[in-house]
Formats: C-alpha cells, structure tokens, sequence
C-alpha cells in the first residue's frame, strides 16, 4: 500500500512497495496516491442535502467548489473546507457531507484547477507539481473569492463562517486564520507550520508559512497534530505554541496525539487513527460551537 506520511507528500523511502502495484487498488473518487488496499472510508449518503459542484468567480477566472448544504430554508452555518494535497477527492466531498448532515454548508474549493488535478494522479512527483505551481497568491486569493462567494448566497449566514483543512490544508487554515477578519475560529488538521529547508518542496521564499504570521492571529485557531508525524516537527510545534502564549493569542491550542501519524482522520488511508480522529473531530465541532458557531438544527424537506 501508499501512505502519505508527510505534509507534502511521502518520499520514496516510505514505501515498501512500488507505485506500480497500487495502481488497481484505490477505491473509485479517492486519492490514488494515498489510499489503502485494506481502508474501509465512511461513506456519508446526501439525503437530506443539496451537494454538488459551483463556480466561484476569483480575481484571474471561476474556480469550482464543492457544496453541501442542508436541504431546508433559512440560513446555516458555513464551514470552509480547505483539501489535502489531492484536492476534491471523495474523502473531502465525504467530509462536507458529514458537516451539512449536522447543519452546516460546507464549501471545499479547488485550489489546484489552474495546474491540474492531483486526486487521480500516482505520482508524487506529479502531484508536487500541481501543488507547487499553485502560488501562495492564488491560494489567498481564492480563499477570499470563497468568502465573498458565501457572503452573497441566501442559505449562508455571513456572521457564522469557520474555516477547517487537512494537510496542506492546514497550513491554509492557519494563514487564514491570520491574514483575514472573517471566520470565527479555524481547525487546523496536521498542517505544516514552519518553512521546508531551501530547495525542498513549496520552499520558495515568496510563500508565507504559519508561523511567519502567528503573531497577527485573528482568530482563534485549534491545531490537532500526530506525534509521530514524520514532516512536523515537535520543535515547530512547541515554537507555534510558545508565540500564541506571548502574543496573547487567548482560545488558540494545540492537541497532539502521541501515537498517531500524519493523516490519522483520513479514512481512507493506512495511518488513519479512528480513535484521534473522532476524538480530533469532536473536539472540532466543540471549538466551533465555543466561538459562536454551533451546527444549526433543521428539518430536511
């Protein structure tokens, strides 16, 4: 089996098989490069909802998103879902899902279309490319296009938005969290916090990293790590947490799972953690729920 085992992507060192034979092995919609042969992913039906694919327009062109959304009037809730290095994969469009189940819209952006999809894609060194093309600027700027995408729509309340991320993701979550006013609170899924050494992926010295902007947090960020993760290291997050105690950053913490490795909610992998993630996801949806944005009860039509 493949297993990502880093933020940006498993090394060949990690593997014990060739690329190769995974080939005929991931499940239909799920990242080819990280899933395991033995993973039995949730699957989370949409009945109840209204799921699909948008257009939201962005400063250079549409980028599309997926949305879940409870089936019923009023407005709900908003979750920004923030991918993995796979991008819109069914294990993020399952996520959303489970969130709309509970009362929320969730909206999952395509970060990576102007350069490729990664979900179908074998090949790591592939996958570094659509993500290393996506610019730091065309992250920012498509999670600002989200945000005003959502202010507009009729089913979103525009005063209840908070922001969650998986891997690459997280690093998103935090960035957000530090460059923008609008969410609540963010999650933070295993994301990379300090900048790779030169010449190793997404180094470039252009591109901004969590704790280049931890101090200017603005809202509070819940960060939920695997100890045995082999590309964060404890030292980055002891230094995060240390500059959220000194520049007063009340509500924002850290939780590490001693025994768990990068990836422990992804389902569909071999380092999935049943007993972190749900721990990780309850202790999500309580950090949502403490600044202001609990889910929002309805009745499916």
């Amino acid at each position: 089996m493949l297993t990502l085992t880093r933020p940006e992507g498993s090394e060949p060192e990690d593997f014990h098989v060739s690329r190769r034979m995974l080939g005929g092995l991931f499940f239909a919609g799920y990242a080819a490069a990280a899933v395991s042969a033995s993973a039995e992913p949730i699957h989370t039906d949409s009945q109840g909802l209204i799921e699909g694919v948008v257009q939201i327009p962005s400063f250079d062109r549409s980028i599309p998103g997926y949305i879940a959304r409870p089936d019923a009037g009023g407005r709900f809730p908003v979750v920004l879902v923030i991918s993995e290095v796979f991008g819109i994969h069914e294990y993020i469009r399952d996520t959303c899902r489970r969130l709309a189940k509970l009362g929320y819209v969730a909206l999952a952006p395509d970060f990576f279309v102007r350069h490729g999809d990664p979900a179908p894609v074998v090949d790591f060194g592939e996958i570094r490319r659509i993500v290393g093309s996506t610019t730091d600027a065309e992250t920012k700027g498509d999670v600002n296009a989200a945000i005003a995408w959502i202010n507009r729509q009729k089913f979103a309340d525009p005063k209840k938005k908070v922001i969650t991320g998986f891997c690459w993701g997280g690093a998103v979550v935090w960035l957000s969290c530090e460059r923008t006013r609008e969410f609540k609170c963010g999650v933070a899924w295993y994301g990379r916090l300090a900048r790779p050494a030169d010449g190793q992926f997404l180094s470039e010295p252009d591109r901004e990293w969590p704790l280049d902007l931890a101090g200017v947090l603005k809202c509070p960020v819940l960060g939920l790590y695997g100890g045995k993760d082999q590309g964060i290291t404890a030292e980055s997050i002891e230094e995060m947490r240390k500059i959220l105690v000194r520049t007063q950053k009340v509500g924002s913490d850290i939780i590490v799972y001693p025994d768990s490795q990068h990836g422990f909610h992804a389902d569909y992998r071999a380092t999935y953690d049943p007993v972190a993630a749900a721990d990780g996801w309850n202790r999500m949806l309580a950090y949502f729920a403490a600044y202001g944005v609990p889910p929002k009860r309805y009745r499916p039509r």
